[in-house]
């Protein structure tokens, strides 16, 4: 998954998973701000995957 990363005028990091809607965190260094969204995105898919529904993202994660 594509992961896109910018800087703020203030210093602050911000990292967006653009294939999930709605996944972005904040970080003081650019390190911090993927990291945070990187495990952000895992929690909301194995979520996701809990309450039954379809992740297009992991079709080619796992073979029945």
């Amino acid at each position: 998954m594509r992961i896109e990363i910018e800087q703020e005028q203030g210093g602050r990091w911000i990292a967006e998973v653009l294939d999930i809607s709605k996944i972005m965190t904040y970080g003081l260094y650019c390190t911090e701000a993927i990291s945070k969204v990187e495990s952000l995105a895992l929690l909301v898919m194995a979520d996701r995957l809990g309450h039954g529904e379809e992740i297009p993202e992991l079709l080619d994660v796992f073979t029945v």
